[in-house]
């Protein structure tokens, strides 16, 4: 039986792959624990896993990361200390791209900016040259990573009757892969973003392809928040060089950059990709069923540094 330290309070149902192990749940993050016991370790993406966390478990033996994303987590330490890091690839692909989608619809259609005046009391009744949105139906769209959540948002364009161009590092061989990013986003009137967070990806999106992009241009991110230079998103829709942007992740986060924030034409939500009850349940699950099979002695098929085994 080993000591398997939790860091959130999981979905329930979520740890029942540990079942037989000393599963220790905690509610506040890593921040603080006793990890000198704890073979295990299972957090979400906004636990610091770094190299001072890891040499304060020197039992440790594997990482369960409850997300598909393990930027949080600093593998070469873990790898350098044998320690499995494990997330959970797969599960949230189309939770997520639903989400995107949604963030495609609200942004071009001024969704949000209406919903506020309605409940504000702003509006004064029906007029022809009210909340004048883009249409998404016959756009273009351009992907930015085509990985499984792009291709996942790639399929629901298709049900609009949109052409879609994606771009990804090496050349799909699809029909509309695009090898430029540049080109991609100035051709596109929707751009989402699907890539993970590395030192190439941060701030993808700057100042200089924010100006590539049309003036009627959409800016979706649901990847993570610094491939987006918010600053510069900022000032872009403020100017009206883009037309609207649609985020669910950002820099800081929780903090929201200020100017976004009093941006016009900006739908923005809390993280809230992979928020069903049925995806983040597997989610916890899998990161579990990962941490288990290390346990176990096993190499799991969602483990993203096997040379640690």
């Amino acid at each position: 039986m080993a000591r398997v330290v939790v860091t959130r309070l999981l979905p329930a149902g979520g740890l029942d792959p540990l079942a037989g192990h000393e599963v220790v749940q905690h509610s506040d993050g890593i921040v603080g624990l006793d990890l000198a016991d704890a073979e295990a370790i299972v957090c979400l993406l906004t636990d610091r896993i770094d190299a001072a966390v890891l040499a304060a478990a020197p039992r440790l033996r594997v990482v369960g990361n409850v997300a598909v994303g393990y930027d949080n987590v600093d593998v070469a330490a873990a790898t350098e200390r044998r320690v499995a890091v494990c997330n959970t690839p797969g599960v949230l692909d189309e939770t997520t791209a639903d989400l995107a989608f949604l963030l495609v619809l609200a942004a071009s259609r001024l969704a949000s900016q209406a919903e506020r005046d309605l409940r504000a009391g702003r509006w004064s009744g029906w007029g022809i040259g009210q909340y004048l949105g883009h249409d998404v139906h016959g756009a273009t769209l351009g992907v930015v990573g085509f990985g499984r959540i792009g291709q996942a948002v790639a399929r629901r364009a298709a049900g609009f009757g949109m052409r879609v161009l994606h771009h990804a590092r090496h050349d799909t061989g699809e029909p509309g892969y695009v090898p430029d990013v540049d080109v991609l986003v100035a051709e596109a009137d929707v751009v989402t973003l699907h890539v993970p967070l590395t030192d190439e990806t941060r701030h993808l999106v700057d100042a200089r392809r924010l100006a590539l992009m049309k003036p009627t241009g959409v800016l979706v991110n649901t990847a993570r928040g610094p491939v987006v230079d918010e600053e510069a998103l900022a000032a872009a829709l403020e100017a009206g060089t883009v037309f609207a942007a649609g985020l669910d992740v950002y820099e800081r986060e929780p903090e929201v950059h200020p100017r976004l924030l009093a941006a016009p034409r900006t739908v923005l939500l809390p993280h809230i990709g992979s928020a069903s009850v049925a995806t983040r349940t597997r989610m916890a699950r899998v990161a579990a069923e990962g941490v288990r099979a290390v346990l176990a002695g096993e190499r799991p098929p969602n483990v993203v540094n096997p040379e640690a085994l």
